[in-house]
């Protein structure tokens, strides 16, 4: 459910007019709103009575009652208010832990694992694994929910991330962040040839105007979108298969960048259904090796947030991804 709220916990949609508009929401015309708000969100309905009676619930920009029937062309909003910041318990959970000092901690995600607890997904993340593992070593900057994390990746994306041990390393790799010293590689299969071997993106990306669970390029005077910048570059090209397995670097770090500049030019990832990936007949038959989208974060290079010292951290690619690059190559007769 978590992927249905945005980062300050709204959800948002619009009921179509028509079916051709937008299908997922094409029968919610004349439905409760309570219940139509607990079937997309997985709250209870009482919940949603409660959010309602508090405020937190509009329609058409108008606080809404619980009971409100639905009509075509109707604009709904729910605010989780921030008292559901959720406070995460420490579980044993198995880490892949690429390196850890008194200042930070470098592990390897794996696909389907979500970064920290949220709306929907209280326990089982990343923060829950790391509390176990540091213990009350964790930088408190990022609040109950989010100790000691820096940067996030999607939960469908495996790979690098760093989290700080103190607040002085949080600030500091923060820091890193915001000013382009923190480089990370990603490896990806997207579909579709590039006509070049490398190239940049760059284009704003902001909360996907119709769609409150994706983000979008949105070239408009929205003071939403922000400024972000891809870099790719060709490894592999696959043609009998039509994919091409390709570096992304970030220069920027916005939600979903990658996933979103690759549909925005036409070629989104393998495996990815939210950006248009996932409909080839090699995509269907490799279903089960598919976890998402086929993206990896390779690479983290950072100045360690005490000594100044730069670091490089890597981590090989995932047994299924390598099993999809062996598929392609042999189409390939590689």
């Amino acid at each position: 459910m978590s992927e249905l709220f945005d980062d300050a916990g709204i959800f948002s949609c619009r009921i179509p007019e028509s079916e051709s508009e937008d299908p997922r929401f094409s029968r919610a015309a004349g439905t409760r709103l309570d219940v139509f708000l607990a079937a997309e969100t997985g709250l209870s309905r009482s919940r949603i009575a409660k959010l309602a009676e508090e405020g937190f619930v509009t329609l058409n920009g108008l606080p809404a009652k619980k009971n409100a029937k639905l009509e075509p062309g109707d604009e709904i909003e729910l605010v989780l208010p921030e008292t559901e910041d959720i406070e995460a318990e420490p579980q044993n959970i198995p880490l892949d832990v690429v390196f850890e000092d008194g200042d930070l901690i470098v592990v390897s995600k794996p696909a389907g694992m979500v970064v920290h607890p949220a709306p929907g997904h209280a326990d089982g993340t990343l923060v829950n694994a790391l509390l176990y593992h540091c213990g009350s070593s964790l930088s408190g900057i990022g609040g109950v929910s989010r100790p000691g994390i820096v940067h996030r990746i999607d939960r469908d994306t495996s790979g690098l991330i760093c989290a700080a041990k103190n607040d002085a390393a949080h600030l500091a790799l923060s820091e890193q962040l915001k000013d382009h010293t923190m480089h990370r590689e990603y490896r990806m299969i997207v579909t579709g040839g590039f006509r070049e071997d490398s190239g940049t993106v760059d284009a704003p990306i902001g909360r996907h105007p119709a769609d409150r669970k994706k983000m979008a390029v949105i070239r408009s005077a929205d003071k939403r979108a922000r400024d972000a910048v891809t870099h790719w570059r060709v490894l592999e090209r696959f043609p009998s298969s039509g994919f091409t397995y390709a570096e992304a670097v970030l220069e920027t770090g916005r939600t979903h960048q990658i996933r979103v500049h690759m549909a925005y030019i036409g070629h989104p990832l393998m495996g990815d259904l939210l950006y248009g990936g996932g409909h080839t007949a090699f995509e269907k038959h490799n279903a089960p090796l598919l976890d998402g989208q086929m993206l990896h974060a390779a690479a983290l290079i950072l100045r360690h947030p005490r000594t100044g010292e730069e670091m490089r951290f890597e981590s090989p690619l995932p047994d299924n991804f390598e099993a999809v690059l062996s598929k392609l190559r042999a189409r390939e007769g590689v």
